[in-house]
């Protein structure tokens, strides 16, 4: 049996290898991901080694906020620092402060590093809590100096002596360059820019007038940093985390775990889809090659050979050709990976990474998931063939496939379809659906039931597509018919008369183009509610942002200066900050009550906006009722300055879309929080003020903040549209494979039926039909698949967005659009697609001899 597996193999060359190809792909996504990952971590690891080098013992706050700029712990009192040093064994004790400090170019445009952040740190005064390296010059060691990281000196050609501006919490400061740094072997953190101080100007400049955010140490000879830690804890208190060196490396990295988890977690997905395609086309592929092998199957039965075993064969030629597709994709993999870091960067998103990172576990996964998906998609092919009586499969012709859809096959697929279509609604509609499988907690599983359910209708919609293959064959082949002449009769013809080999060809192009339009319906239907919400509920005539590329802030200033210009009305700064409510992490915004209420239209049912002028606070409606609070109550949070404290509710208001949970007055914000930045800045002009004017006195103020963006309603929405384009190129080029895969397999397909149909072909050329003919007839039997694949996906696709949209409504996503435009090129693209998929088929069918083509069996 193993010399009929390996002459299998051998006879099917080119088909398998086309089949195998998906399998590539496929893999090379996964382990590709992995690799991606991994090297992100490895990069982080040994930068958090490089960076706590030297420190024996590190002192931070234990109470951790998380919000959209990631984890954040609340500064330390100066006052700790006197209490480490004073215990026995410490050699060195030294605060550390970082914060936001962004350069200025010599261009004068802020340098903003695609994601990563723009970090300002101090400098220690012991070398031996020195983590960077020295590369040119000295550290500063007084006001108005400052070290560069090497990467953007080098980058942006600041050298040793230059001058320089950065922009800080408060107004811009001009400071002379004194040294560059970097962290071992790197130039920079991790693509971050890096501005360095002395410890008397990080006080001021970074807003930690008595406060540390890390206090490091240095443990004396003879005490190891395990011993000194618990003396240090002691001596602190239990409101603080003491860690050593090494245990603090591993917090750091832990604390990046979300982030790359986030990262690997949406790439497998897409991973997911891509071998959930291939899988269709192995189905496809050796379905009819066992129909075409239907002869020889049987003659091994003849010759005593069981069901079991010829079964094992055909598994045994799945198994040999997912494990060599599988060791090919590991090797992709590592290509994928440098082309997945490609496209982050090119749409700003920039990952750190050094050296390719291959694991052995991703050796093992993309080797696992390489066979079990060739297996488990060659199983019912396999078990189909197998089942054909030897008598049968003897005769001259055997009927391999059935042009109805039997009552099973309903009956399954409507099943399927209804379940995928319930998990689906669990998924996005219930918040029990985390109970359905009980793998994950929280939403975690109604992600899964999301995933899941649209894996069931995809199947569903599979079965029963030959149920409408025929009639959408019928239809969309009806110009082909009447104006291709009899190429295009026939053509039709050919997909009319097998609707499953039609439908599962069409399948693996449905799935890709159902995610495709899927997100472009998303995406349009993302900028139809956020126009429809400025319009409803932003009075400002303009808005000021920080960089686009990145969710950063800019200094407070701004609105000061805004505020005292003749021509504005009101200038409203908005920041936002997390604090914790029955120990959740909640989000909240600070405002100034009075300049935002004349920025956004915000209808309350108790109290005013206003009443928040000397404090308090104002929360949504439905958070209100939630709580049973009402206007009086205080509650109590927990803020990163000053701990737990009773703030009283002044307002209640109704959701507009923009507000948020919760608004803390601005008089508030600025006592528990130590970092003072506006994300966002909502800007009215004077009455009877020209829109000339007010622009032109708004540009004046923030000429010295070159970090600001200035837009108008018009522009705002002009971005915001802009940033969904560039995410919805990054879904594109993500599912970019999954279309490929689905593309090879319409050439597959076309190919096996090709030579499945050897003695039609060579009949018709016999009759008089002209290579061109056979090449025609071939390639719009190719564009009716690709158009109905498109057709059925972008059905598909709809549903999924509909629902999505309406699952989304309570976030903001409230307008459902159906981007016609685009999804009429999607279906002028399939059937380019099948156009070119048709060439290579094509060519074969007309170079069939005649002669020999009449004669085949």
């Amino acid at each position: 049996m193993w010399k009929v597996v390996v002459r299998g193999l051998l006879s099917h060359k080119v088909r398998l290898a086309l089949t195998a190809l998906s399998i590539v792909l496929g893999v090379g996504f996964v382990a590709g991901t992995f690799v991606l990952t991994d090297t992100i971590n490895r990069t982080f690891v040994d930068l958090f080694t490089q960076t706590t080098k030297g420190i024996d013992v590190a002192v931070r706050t234990k109470q951790t906020f998380n919000g959209q700029n990631g984890q954040q712990r609340p500064p330390l009192p100066a006052t700790v620092l006197d209490q480490v040093k004073a215990v026995p064994g410490v050699q060195v004790a030294e605060g550390s402060m970082f914060g936001y400090a962004q350069f200025i170019g010599k261009n004068g445009k802020p340098i903003t590093p695609g994601g990563a952040p723009t970090i300002g740190v101090s400098v220690s005064e012991s070398p031996k809590l020195q983590a960077g390296t020295l590369r040119q010059g000295k550290l500063p060691d007084g006001p108005g100096q400052v070290a560069m990281d090497a990467h953007t000196a080098e980058k942006h050609h600041f050298t040793v002596g230059d001058k320089v501006t950065i922009l800080l919490q408060g107004p811009p400061q001009e400071f002379r360059i004194t040294g560059t740094v970097g962290f071992g072997s790197a130039d920079n953190l991790a693509g971050a820019t890096l501005a360095a101080f002395d410890q008397e100007t990080a006080k001021k400049v970074l807003n930690r007038k008595d406060s540390y955010d890390e206090i490091d140490v240095v443990a004396a000879p003879g005490v190891t940093p395990e011993q000194l830690r618990d003396r240090v804890a002691a001596a602190v208190g239990t409101d603080y985390q003491t860690l050593t060196g090494q245990e603090l490396v591993e917090e750091n990295v832990k604390s990046i775990g979300p982030f790359t988890k986030i990262i690997r977690n949406s790439l497998l997905v897409f991973a997911v889809v891509a071998l959930f395609v291939g899988s269709f086309i192995i189905v496809n592929t050796f379905s009819i090659i066992l129909a075409q092998r239907s002869r020889e199957l049987a003659l091994l039965r003849c010759v005593g050979a069981s069901r079991r075993q010829v079964l094992g064969s055909v598994l045994a030629e799945a198994l040999i050709i997912g494990l060599v597709a599988a060791m090919i994709g590991l090797g992709a993999g590592v290509l994928i990976a440098m082309g997945l870091h490609a496209v982050f960067s090119a749409v700003g998103a920039n990952l750190p990474t050094t050296t390719l990172v291959v694991k052995p576990q991703t050796i093992i996964i993309g080797l696992v998931v390489g066979v079990v998906a060739t297996l488990l998609a060659s199983l019912i092919p396999a078990i189909r063939a197998v089942r054909v009586p030897p008598v049968n499969a003897l005769q001259e012709r055997v009927v391999t496939t059935r042009s109805q859809a039997g009552r099973l096959r309903i009956s399954i697929g409507a099943l399927a379809t209804l379940a995928g279509v319930g998990l689906l609604l669990l998924g996005l509609f219930s918040d029990r659906g985390n109970l359905l499988l009980g793998l994950f907690r929280d939403g975690g599983n109604r992600l899964l039931n999301v995933g899941i359910g649209a894996a069931v209708i995809f199947l569903g919609v599979g079965i029963l597509s030959p149920l409408v293959a025929r009639p959408l064959a019928r239809l969309l082949g009806w110009p082909f018919a009447r104006w291709a002449g009899e190429p295009g009769r026939i053509a039709r013809g050919n997909a009319m008369r097998s609707p499953r080999r039609t439908a599962s060809t069409a399948a693996a192009l449905m799935i890709g183009l159902a995610l495709v339009s899927l997100v472009t319906i998303f995406a349009a239907s993302i900028k139809a509610s956020t126009t429809k919400i400025l319009d409803e509920s932003v009075a400002a005539d303009y808005i000021l942002t920080g960089p686009s590329s990145s969710a950063q802030g800019f200094s407070t200033e701004v609105v000061t200066r805004l505020a005292k210009q003749p021509e504005i009305a009101s200038a409203a700064g908005v920041r936002f900050g997390v604090a914790k409510l029955d120990g959740a992490d909640q989000q909240l915004a600070g405002i100034d009550p009075i300049a935002y209420n004349a920025a956004v239209r915000t209808e309350t049912t108790a109290g005013r906006l206003s009443d928040l002028a000397n404090g308090g606070l104002a929360v949504r409606e439905d958070m209100a009722n939630q709580h049973g609070w009402h206007v009086g109550d205080n509650v109590a949070f927990t803020f990163p300055v000053g701990g737990t404290a009773q703030v009283p509710i002044k307002a209640i208001y109704k959701d507009n879309q923009i507000n948020g949970k919760i608004l803390l007055s601005l008089a508030n914000y600025e006592r528990y929080y130590a970092d003072q930045v506006d994300l966002i800045a909502l800007v009215n002009a004077g009455p009877g003020v020209s829109a000339a004017a007010s622009r032109a006195a708004v540009e004046r103020v923030v000429a010295d903040f070159p970090i600001v963006q200035v837009k108008d309603q018009a522009e705002y929405k002009e971005e915001q549209s802009s940033r969904i384009n560039q995410l919805l190129v990054l879904f594109y080029l993500l599912l970019f494979l999954s279309v490929i895969i689905a593309f090879i397999g319409i050439i597959n397909t076309l190919a096996l039926s090709v030579m499945e149909r050897i003695r039609e072909l060579g009949l018709l050329r016999a009759l008089g039909m002209t290579r061109a003919q056979l090449r025609a007839m071939i390639r719009w039997e190719a564009v009716i698949i690709t158009v109905l694949g498109a057709v059925l996906g972008l059905v598909v696709g709809t549903f999924f967005g509909w629902t999505l949209v309406r699952a989304l409504h309570s976030q903001g996503i409230t307008t459902f659009r159906l981007p016609v435009g685009s999804l009429i090129v999607f279906v002028v693209l399939a059937a380019i697609a099948g156009v070119v998929a048709a060439i290579f088929p094509g060519i074969r069918a007309a170079r069939i001899d005649i002669l020999r083509a009449i004669t085949t069996e």
